[in-house]
């Protein structure tokens, strides 16, 4: 099977528009019928997969990037009576459980994204809908801000997995009808069992949909609520260095890929898949990078943080989805840490600067990208290993790190070290709401206070070792062997059994509308896409559409 590729741009899509007029975008959602990722379905009324998802996260990438200009995005649908039916069903059906699963998985990341634009970017995201939103449909309108339903008789809302399925609304639609429209949970159990939906007063007084529009006065009712947005919505950067601001240009992404190797500008991927480890080796920035605002401009898509991010953030999908039997992923890296440390800092020097900032958070998302990937996660600490600052989130994100002490005789790289820096508390927190070292050390203030006084010092492995910020260290005549064991060990384990393990240790702390998207949900959607009633050869999601209603399973558990 051709892998997946996540890898597009504007001109290539062929499922989405994105319109922009001064500090208004339109995001217009046109699916292609037969553009469908694979054969066997069509993408009938605006229904959608995987690839009209990987279209979506790019817009959304791109008008952060390249329309930093834009303050409100209205989302809408270019077919007439329709604005989405959801995730295509057909696809659902004959699609593998990891497939499933995945695709909800990366769905739920696309709409946090949108959020996440709305609350630190100043891109609003609005939702018109003229026609049926159902299903996945209702919950891309549920990601965000507010949604304006045509009072036309027929447009409606609805969320009919349970009813027409025998499944769970897959992209965070039961948690944002609670948690972030506030509908009560009596109402929210009516509606997410009712199958034609809710429409008119009903959907405006039970908090589904912000305002209620006849079809006469619809337009007006965007452009008025755009105008207030617009207004009340200003700029979050400093333009007084910055007066002429203007977006960058985010070409298609290169790599050079084979069937045990992908390689990009800032990382090596290496795939083993007899031992079903793939290792990620990170690659510093060059000694000679020169960092100012006004290279940044200029030369933009060079900079060394952007690639990473885009190039990382590629990589993880990739393994995600196309080489879902690899398990392990082993974090390293190579290079000057003092040029890392000059990232970080720059980084925290120009936050009120729009383009740095992006990047800041493009990294942050990245980073959670990495949280939520089930597979184990290891950071090898080693000789030549430049974790300062931003790239040591990579040993706190991992279920392990391991840091060599000392040298090899003959390597005249210099120790491995690890610096801490205020970023590491603060400026790229995890879906939970809080640091990878606040988790790490949950309920351990002394703990926390004792890192924080070695803020910005070379931390060799002994010093990394009593201040707990490493799992093991071990000297140069023992890691190979400890490596190679632990390794092996963790392949003999079920998969399963880990994937489990590791998510309900990654998230220790508060919990948030986004743990519970990903906690809860992604634990019931799992076992709901493997029981009879749904996934089973007479279950609801197969019989969809043939007249015959699903057989089920009456067994409670």
């Amino acid at each position: 099977m051709t892998p997946i590729d996540f890898r597009t741009e504007a001109k290539n899509y062929r499922h989405w528009r994105i319109e922009t007029e001064g500090s208004v975008a339109r995001l217009i959602m046109d699916v292609n019928e037969t553009g469908g990722l694979f054969p066997g379905y069509a993408l009938k009324l605006n229904s959608y997969d995987l690839g009209v998802d990987i279209e979506l996260y790019d817009a959304i990438q791109r008008l952060r990037f390249e329309h930093p200009e834009v303050r409100v995005v209205i989302l809408e649908s270019g077919k007439d009576q329709v604005f989405c039916a959801g995730a295509n069903i057909r696809m659902l059906a004959s699609a593998s459980h990891v497939h499933k699963v995945n695709f909800c998985k990366f769905t739920n990341e696309t709409r946090n994204a949108m959020e996440d634009a709305t609350e630190h970017s100043g891109q609003t995201y609005i939702t018109a809908i003229k026609g049926t939103c159902a299903g996945g449909g209702y919950e891309l309108a549920l990601a965000t801000d507010y949604i304006i339903l045509a009072d036309d008789g027929s447009s409606s809302v609805a969320l009919p997995e349970v009813p027409l399925l025998a499944v769970l609304p897959g992209t965070g639609g039961l948690t944002r009808v609670t948690d972030k429209r506030n509908v009560r949970r009596d109402l929210a159990d009516v509606f997410c069992t009712i199958e034609e939906g809710v429409k008119g007063q009903r959907a405006l007084k039970w908090r589904l949909v912000d305002e209620l529009v006849a079809p006469s006065g619809f337009e007006q009712a965007i452009a008025t609520k755009v105008a207030e947005l617009s207004a009340s919505n200003p700029d979050k950067t400093d333009q007084t260095n910055q007066p002429n601001k203007r977006g960058i240009s985010l070409s298609l992404l290169k790599r050079d890929i084979s069937d045990t190797e992908i390689r990009y500008s800032t990382l090596s991927v290496t795939l083993d898949r007899d031992k079903q480890v793939v290792t990620i080796n990170l690659l510093g920035p060059l000694d000679k990078d020169e960092l100012s605002l006004e290279l940044l401009a200029d030369q933009a898509e060079q900079f060394w943080l952007l690639r990473l991010c885009r190039e990382l953030d590629d990589a993880i999908l990739h393994l995600r989805f196309n080489e879902p039997e690899l398990g392990t992923l082993v974090f390293k890296s190579s290079g000057n840490i003092e040029q890392v440390l000059k990232y970080d800092s720059f980084i925290r020097e120009h936050l009120d600067n729009w383009l740095v900032r992006e990047i800041s958070l493009y990294w942050k998302r990245t980073l959670k990208r990495i949280d939520l990937t089930s597979r184990s996660l290891i950071t090898l600490i080693e000789q030549g290993s430049c974790f300062g600052g931003l790239l040591s989130e990579l040993i706190f994100s991992a279920d392990r790190a391991y840091m060599l002490e000392g040298q090899y005789e003959d390597d005249e790289r210099p120790p491995a070290t690890l610096v801490v820096t205020e970023s590491n508390f603060d400026l790229y927190p995890m879906s939970n709401g809080i640091s990878r070292l606040s988790t790490r050390f949950y309920g351990q203030l002394d703990d926390l206070e004792s890192i924080k006084a070695t803020m910005n010092q070379p931390l060799d492995a002994e010093q990394c070792d009593a201040l707990g910020l490493v799992t093991f260290i071990y000297d140069d005549l023992d890691w190979d062997d400890e490596v190679r064991i632990f390794l092996e060990e963790r392949s003999s384990f079920s998969p399963d059994s880990l994937v489990g393990m590791e998510a309900n240790l990654r998230f220790a702390g508060p919990e948030t509308m986004e743990t519970k998207i990903f906690g809860r949900l992604t634990a019931w959607q799992n076992w709901i896409f493997q029981r009879p009633s749904a996934a089973g050869e007479d279950g609801a999601l197969k019989r969809y559409g043939s007249g015959k209603k699903g057989q089920y399973d009456s067994t409670r558990i």
